[in-house]
């Protein structure tokens, strides 16, 4: 296995004045970008509802102990905190990307649920690393994994400066959703497979079921 992560996340310095009734993250990058304000010890106290296990995990190991995954997409967080958090008259807290691909917020405020977002997080794109060009190049590489779609953008960008565009898109392509799959078949990729809920549990059932 060949790991290449081609962005990386830099915490954005946030303020955090104000009093919120709950947590809500679409990422697992969200936790832990706030582990070194100086609230994190008073918003690890309040329940968390996350969009999936990968997520929830992650918020567990930034220290916050009451946390609900929705187990799925951002339209089942959404119906989650609807059923649980619809008579709480105190707004929520969207610890968010600086990228996102849904308007979460105002979801929430289609059901009467006030939220407020927080960007605390952004992604930077890191290098095409040569031992992936090497590998692609030796069409050694029998499938690449695609968390996100700005990811799955940055590979074929960093492809492309490697000129080695043809050979990147015509390995196996194993995605969390359709939205990250779109700029891939757009460029061309015809073996794509995506994963029938937006979890990393599903995305590694891909993989394994690749490998029998």
């Amino acid at each position: 296995m060949l790991v290449a992560p081609l962005m990386r996340v830099e915490p954005i310095a946030t303020d955090f004045a104000g009093s919120w009734s709950g947590i809500v993250i679409t990422s697992a990058n969200a936790p832990a970008a706030i582990a070194k304000n100086s609230a994190r010890d008073r918003l690890i106290k309040l329940p968390v509802y996350a969009v999936g296990r990968r997520s929830a995990d992650a918020a567990r190991r930034a220290g916050f102990a009451d946390v609900i995954s929705a187990g799925g997409d951002v339209r089942d967080l959404v119906q989650l905190i609807a059923e649980r958090h619809a008579d709480s008259s105190t707004s929520l807290l969207y610890l968010a990307g600086e990228d996102r691909a849904a308007d979460l917020v105002a979801e929430l405020a289609v059901h009467g649920i006030a939220a407020q977002m927080a960007v605390v997080y952004r992604a930077v794109a890191n290098p095409f690393p040569p031992a992936l060009t090497a590998a692609l190049k030796a069409s050694e590489v029998e499938a690449v994994l695609h968390f996100s779609k700005r990811s799955a953008e940055n590979y074929l960008a960093g492809a492309r400066r490697a000129r080695i565009a043809d050979k990147a898109v015509t390995v196996r392509h194993l995605c969390l959703s359709q939205q990250i799959a779109a700029p891939l078949a757009a460029a061309g990729a015809k073996d794509i497979a995506v994963a029938k809920r937006a979890d990393e549990a599903e995305l590694l059932e891909l993989v394994e079921a690749g490998s029998r």
